[in-house]
């Protein structure tokens, strides 16, 4: 679904101010009392504001009853749900299972954000989970409402699924079955806002990830949204000169967090004043003042390291002195750090110059539809290994007892970034979005 901001715009106007709970039945049998019915046909259609999107192709299992239970859409490939909906955050619940037979479904939302993995019932049962998502548009209004500017985007962001009026949930894995869907207005979640560049923006297509788009997985749901506001090859002077800062604190209430992280690009930067502890370290301080002004709070995040490795084994610093900038902004300045940097440096060791390449995206030509040539990228990560890098982000806010711990799930196991989970065990059925065209940035 293509976005713009006449696009949004429109769509805007069309979208009941009133915020509400939106209650979806899925399937072709009865319509529980209080549902919208979403049929196998449901295709989605302005005038309406939901319905199956992307090429969906689903079919429809009616068990027979009056229960939503009693039927459930399901599909062979990946399938994508849209509902119109406004800025903000969401708790969407979801109902999976089958009266007579097992399921297996992975949940996502708008650009391939992990919520829920490979959840599975026995037949003739039901499961009932919750998460919390952020929804948003390129807009940028006032506290009256009006709108005032909006974010500069890059024309690959127009195929983006998370600058519209949209929430877009894809269903996934081996045996999904929806029953239903409940929509509710979060107001009172904090919100995680995230600036960053490729290495933390939800990136679109397969194969590629960052850790940006994993680390909602690690949250309690209805206590927490995560905003990801990072987009590939940014800096933090291009990312304030497009306005994405802006954005954020337009929409920041007081005890919200700004997590920020940059360097990949800032690096390459050349000319007068331009370096770590001049030009880097000022933006950096400007972007927790702002912040600050509006009762958030910065978590300033190291840049993790490239996958560059010496002849014994150890990883080769390619970010020159901007992490030693970012830990020395954060003692001057009194705010965290969340130190991926050395977290990294463990974590590819520990893996070493074989198994690393499995969470780099590293694959044969030919491995995914119209790539002619073979992919070696060190900078960027494959799904495992942005998880392993989100599971690093989670173990510093444990390690630090940061506020934040408390509002993590209470299932997460302990995680030591020197002995990583193993490539095999790790578990991603794809999305139906693929390229072969590297992120921008490196």
């Amino acid at each position: 679904m293509k976005s713009s901001v006449v696009l949004v715009a429109a769509l805007l106007l069309s979208v009941c101010s009133k915020a509400q709970t939106y209650k979806f039945d899925f399937g072709n049998g009865r319509v529980k009392k209080g549902y919208t019915a979403v049929t196998s046909e449901s295709k989605f259609a302005n005038e309406k504001g939901f319905g199956f999107t992307n090429g969906s192709d689903v079919s429809a299992v009616d068990r027979g009853g009056k229960s939503v239970n009693d039927d459930y859409i399901t599909s062979t490939k990946p399938f994508y749900f849209s509902v119109n909906l406004p800025d903000g955050n969401y708790d969407v619940k979801i109902i999976l299972g089958d009266k007579k037979a097992t399921s297996a479904t992975t949940v996502r939302a708008e650009c391939r954000r992990l919520f829920l993995e490979n959840i599975r019932t026995a037949k003739g049962k039901f499961v009932t989970e919750t998460f919390t998502v952020n929804v948003r548009d390129s807009l940028i209004r006032d506290a009256k409402g009006n709108i005032v500017k909006a974010v500069k985007l890059k024309p690959r962001e127009y195929e983006y699924l998370h600058w519209d009026n949209f929430l877009t949930i894809e269903f996934n894995d081996s045996l999904p079955k929806v029953c239903a869907i409940e929509i509710t207005p979060n107001k009172t979640a904090t919100t995680i806002f995230l600036a960053g560049n490729s290495t933390v923006v939800d990136q679109s297509r397969e194969p590629w990830a960052a850790w940006g788009q994993m680390i909602p997985r690690f949250f309690a749901p209805g206590k927490v949204a995560v905003a990801n506001y990072a987009e590939s090859g940014e800096a933090l002077n291009s990312f304030l000169s497009a306005r994405r800062l802006d954005k954020i604190l337009s929409l920041m209430k007081p005890g919200d967090y700004l997590f920020i992280e940059f360097g990949h690009n800032d690096m390459k930067q050349k000319g007068p004043g331009i370096g770590p502890f001049t030009s880097y370290k000022k933006n950096l301080q400007r972007y927790i003042a702002e912040v600050k002004k509006k009762g958030g709070i910065p978590v300033l995040v190291t840049s993790m390291h490239r996958r560059n490795f010496d002849k014994d084994g150890k990883i080769i610093n390619t970010l020159l002195e901007y992490p030693d900038a970012v830990r020395q902004t954060a003692k001057e300045e009194n705010v965290v750090v969340v130190d991926l940097n050395a977290m990294s440096k463990v974590l590819y060791e520990a893996w070493g110059p074989t198994k690393s390449i499995k969470a780099f995206v590293h694959f044969p030509a030919n491995t995914f539809p119209g790539q002619t040539t073979k992919l070696e990228d060190n900078t960027h990560f494959s799904t495992y290994g942005a998880y392993e890098l989100a599971k690093c982000i989670v173990k510093s806010i444990q390690d630090q007892n940061l506020p934040l711990a408390q509002l993590l799930r209470t299932d997460i196991s302990a995680y030591d970034p020197a002995i990583p989970a193993t490539f095999e065990s790790f578990y991603w059925p794809m999305s139906s979005f693929m390229t072969s065209t590297k992120p921008d940035g490196n």
